[in-house]
């Protein structure tokens, strides 16, 4: 079963977007996961059912990222 989530987690994907890019960012949590490339900025939903079999490596958000205040 695939994790907690929170926007603004890095998701490593098993195979490469057609970019070459294989880092993804969580944009929206619901039913559906929303995933933005880090490297040519494409968007992309995906169930989370599709997004657990997808996954090689989730990060959570960068420390720095968690404590900006002016958010």
């Amino acid at each position: 079963m695939l994790p907690d989530l929170a926007i603004g987690d890095r998701v490593q994907m098993r195979k490469a977007h057609p970019c070459g890019g294989s880092d993804w960012e969580v944009v929206r949590l619901g039913a559906d996961i929303g995933l933005v490339c880090l490297t040519c900025g494409h968007r992309i939903l995906l169930t989370r059912r599709e997004l657990a079999r997808r996954t090689k490596k989730l990060t959570p958000k960068p420390a720095d990222a968690q404590s900006d205040p002016s958010g």
